[in-house]
């Protein structure tokens, strides 16, 4: 049993050196972490943590989980190195510096990707306008100037249909182009760059929360709809109570 646990933390330490900036303590949905979350993985988790080999960097809540993200301390580094052939830890770092780069080019081709999209409905749209009448074209520009973001009662329905979701699938995010469609339903003229921006002002003001998604970028399904937020590719969403 210990021989196990002292392998679990190795390979939680080696994990951590590879994630300057933290990563979850306990696996979760979707959410790979440094231990699973099972009697003998908290057993080896708490070890860490009483030897000082991890710090807690921060806790962030999602949903009705609170995850706590920790990174590796000298200790812990000075501890590994021991351990293990420091060779053996280098070719870890060098692997998830080849995955970290490949994330990264996912991550440009994604937002270029997004680009010409905006660029293709923007051409689109001017196309549509020069050919409209001008009583017409006047017409859309009065209507279109009161709400920025479309219909006004639009975020109320984000907000109703969200209730409804949590009270039928309390632990699950909803996916964001789920969301969207339902939208639809009561305000077909929404658009998705008025969708992403009424999001953001929802979770701005603490009505929402806006979960990102974590799996490979290339797996990321109807990828119009994933939402940048801060340093996140936002793609479901839930209530804040």
């Amino acid at each position: 049993m210990a021989d196990k646990s002292t392998q679990l933390v190795l390979t939680a330490l080696s994990r951590a050196l590879a994630e300057p900036d933290g990563a979850p303590l306990y696996s979760g949905k979707g959410l790979p972490g440094l231990f699973a979350s099972t009697p003998l993985g908290r057993q080896a988790a708490q070890r860490c943590k009483d030897e000082g080999y991890l710090h807690t960097l921060r806790t962030e809540v999602q949903g009705k989980t609170a995850l706590e993200f920790c990174t590796l301390t000298e200790k812990g580094r000075a501890y590994l190195l021991t351990e293990l052939n420091p060779r053996h830890v280098l070719e870890d770092l060098l692997r998830a510096l080849e995955a970290r780069h490949a994330q990264a080019s996912e991550l440009v081709h994604l937002a270029r990707q997004m680009q010409h999209t905006l660029d293709g409905l923007k051409t689109t749209t001017e196309t549509v306008l020069q050919q409209l009448p001008p009583v017409h074209a006047s017409s859309i520009a009065t209507t279109a100037n009161p709400s920025r973001n479309g219909h006004p009662d639009w975020k109320a329905q984000v907000l109703s249909f969200l209730n409804r979701w949590h009270a039928a699938s309390p632990s699950e995010d909803c996916p964001l182009p789920e969301l969207y469609r339902q939208l639809l339903l009561h305000t077909p003229e929404l658009t998705i760059g008025q969708f992403h921006d009424g999001l953001r002002e929802l979770n701005a003001g603490g009505q929402i929360c806006l979960h990102p998604w974590t799996g490979p970028l290339y797996l990321l399904p109807e990828p119009p709809f994933a939402l940048l937020v801060g340093h996140e590719i936002a793609y479901y969403a839930n209530r804040r109570f």
